[in-house]
């Protein structure tokens, strides 16, 4: 399923990065890799703020929507 539709405050592992191949490129270079822990700390009309690699990050709901948990 995409990050978006997971719960706030629930930890989830990073099954793919989706999107072109420059997205994909953006999104490994803030810690969204495959195999990789995430968490949803808060959601605000789509967009996210995650934990990823003991940082938070937000992201865009069109971003969130290409990684799959």
């Amino acid at each position: 399923m995409p990050l978006t539709m997971a719960n706030t405050g629930e930890e989830n592992i990073i099954k793919k990065v989706g999107g072109n191949p420059e997205t994909r490129k953006f999104l490994e270079s803030l810690g969204f890799v495959a195999g990789g822990a995430v968490t949803i700390i808060s959601e605000n009309g789509g967009n996210v703020i995650v934990n990823v690699k003991e940082s938070r990050v937000a992201v865009s709901k069109e971003m969130a929507n290409k990684i799959i948990v």
